[in-house]
C-alpha cells in the first residue's frame, strides 16, 4: 500500500513564513485599485467555480458525517449556492470599504517646524487559525488583502477540501491583479503539529495570530502563541430587561438574542430581569423561550413562573452554551445587573432593554465589554452588521483591537515626520 511521505513541518512552515514576509512587503505598497481588482476577481471566481466548490464541500460533508459530527457542526461546514453567493458578496463588500492603509489619523506641526503625521500601516503577516467554517477562508483572506497584510491560513481538518477550493479562488484573484500568490497561503497539511509550530516557532515571520473557533482552540492559541494574539476566549453575553422596558420589544429582543443562531459568539447566554418588572415581564419572556424549544435554567424567582424551568447552578452563570439553553435571573435594578455581568461575563457583548435613557446610559458607560447595546439584540455583534463588510473575529482584548476585527483593526500606525534641517539642541 502506498503511503504519503512524511512532511517536514519545520521546512514547510518556514517556507510559508519566508514567502509571506516577502509578499507582505509588496502588499504594503499595493494601491487600493490593485487590491480591489484582486478582490473583484475573487468574487467572480467564487461564482464561476460554484460547481467545484460544492463538489469539494461534498467530500468534506461525507467525511464529517462518517465521523459522526453533530448537526450544528455539519451546518457550519456546509456550503450551498446561497452561501457561496454570500461569500462573493462579502468579498465585494470588503472591496467597497475605504482602504485604511496610508490614511492619516492625526497631523500637527511642532513649534520647531517639524510636521508630524500618524499614518495607518499594515500589521505585516497574520496567522489565522480557525475551525471548520469554509467561509472563514474567504473572509480572512479578503480582509487581510484589503488591509495590506499577508495571511497564513490554517483551517480545520474537516473543511480541508472546501478551504482548498476557496483558496484557489483567492490565489486567482491575486494573480489577476499582479500580486504575489504568497500573499494568502493555506497551510498544506492537517497535521496538528503545524499549528504548534506556527504558534511557537515562527516569531521571525508572523506578527500576530488570530484564532477563530471554540474555547479549546482559542485557549490553546493564547497559551502557546509567542506572538500577539487578537481574539476572545468565549462569549458569555447578557440581556438585561429593565423595569421600564417595553414588553413587546423585550420579548422580541430576548428571543432573537438567544435563538436566531445559538452557535455564534453573540448569542445571549444569560437573561437578567429587573425585579421591579418581573411580575409582568418575566413569565412571557420565559414562555417564549420554552415554547420555542429553549431550555431555561433559572433562579428561584424564575422557576416559579413556569414549571418547565430547571434550577440554575452557580456554574450556569459562567457558561457559554452555544446551544438552545439560557440562564435566567431576577436582579435588583440596573446596578445589580452591572455587578452580575462584571462577575460572570466575558467582556464580549451585553444589551439593555429600557425606555429610560438615563438608565441606558448608566449601563452603557459602566459595563466594561467590547460591545454594549441599547434596545437591540446581542446577535448584532458582527462585523458585517457594523458595516465593516466582514470580520476576522471579535476581540475582547483591551489593547490594539476591541470588538469586531475588520480592515481598520488589521492595521497599526507609524509616525511620519517631515523637517527642514532641524537638529535637537
Amino acid at each position: 500500500m502506498n503511503t504519503a511521505p512524511a512532511i517536514d513541518i519545520a521546512t514547510v512552515m518556514d517556507r510559508l513564513g519566508r514567502d509571506a514576509v516577502a509578499a507582505a512587503q509588496v502588499l504594503a505598497l499595493a494601491s487600493t485599485e490593485q487590491k480591489n481588482r484582486a478582490l473583484a476577481h475573487v468574487a467572480v471566481r467564487l461564482r464561476a467555480d460554484q460547481s467545484a466548490l460544492l463538489m469539494a464541500n461534498t467530500l468534506d460533508m461525507d467525511a464529517a458525517r462518517a465521523k459522526g459530527l453533530s448537526g450544528a457542526l455539519l451546518d457550519r461546514l456546509a456550503l450551498d449556492p446561497g452561501r457561496i453567493e454570500a461569500m462573493a458578496r462579502g468579498v465585494e463588500d470588503i472591496a467597497a470599504l475605504t482602504d485604511p492603509v496610508g490614511t492619516i489619523s492625526a497631523q500637527w506641526t511642532r513649534p520647531n517646524g517639524l510636521d508630524i503625521a500618524r499614518v495607518r500601516v499594515p500589521l505585516g503577516v497574520i496567522g489565522i487559525i480557525y475551525e471548520s467554517r469554509p467561509n472563514v477562508t474567504c473572509d480572512a483572506g479578503a480582509l487581510c488583502l484589503k488591509s495590506g497584510n499577508a495571511a497564513i491560513l490554517r483551517g480545520g481538518s474537516e473543511s480541508v477540501h472546501s478551504s482548498r477550493a476557496i483558496h484557489d479562488c483567492l490565489v486567482a484573484g491575486l494573480a489577476a491583479a499582479g500580486l504575489p500568490s504568497a500573499a494568502i497561503q493555506l497551510v498544506p497539511t492537517t497535521d496538528r503539529a503545524a499549528v504548534g509550530y506556527l504558534l511557537s516557532s515562527m516569531t521571525e515571520f508572523i506578527d500576530v495570530v488570530v484564532p477563530r473557533g471554540g474555547k479549546s482552540l482559542v485557549a490553546r492559541v493564547q497559551q502557546e502563541a509567542r506572538v500577539p494574539v487578537i481574539g476572545h476566549l468565549e462569549g458569555v453575553c447578557h440581556v438585561y430587561v429593565d423595569a421600564q422596558a417595553d414588553l413587546a420589544m423585550a420579548r422580541a429582543i430576548v428571543t432573537n438574542a438567544k435563538l436566531r443562531r445559538t452557535g455564534v459568539c453573540g448569542s445571549a447566554e444569560t437573561l437578567l430581569v429587573d425585579a421591579a418588572c418581573a411580575a409582568t415581564h418575566l413569565a412571557p419572556m420565559v414562555k417564549d423561550l420554552l415554547d420555542a424549544g429553549c431550555e431555561v435554567r433559572g433562579d428561584a424567582a424564575t422557576q416559579k413562573v413556569d414549571a418547565r424551568v430547571k434550577a440554575a447552578t452557580e456554574q450556569d452563570w459562567y457558561t457559554e452554551y452555544l446551544d438552545a439553553i439560557i440562564a435566567a435571573r431576577v436582579v435588583d435594578g440596573v446596578d445589580a445587573a452591572i455587578a452580575h455581568i462584571a462577575k460572570y461575563g466575558s467582556s464580549h457583548t451585553e444589551s439593555i432593554v429600557t425606555a429610560n435613557t438615563a438608565t441606558a446610559e448608566r449601563f452603557l458607560a459602566r459595563v466594561d465589554s467590547a460591545i454594549v447595546l441599547h434596545n437591540a439584540s446581542t446577535q448584532f455583534a458582527d462585523g458585517g452588521e457594523f458595516g465593516m463588510g466582514a470580520e476576522i473575529g471579535i476581540s475582547t482584548d483591551r489593547f490594539h483591537a476591541r470588538g469586531p476585527v475588520g480592515v481598520e483593526q488589521l492595521t497599526s500606525y507609524k509616525y511620519v515626520v517631515h523637517g527642514s534641517g532641524q537638529v535637537r539642541p
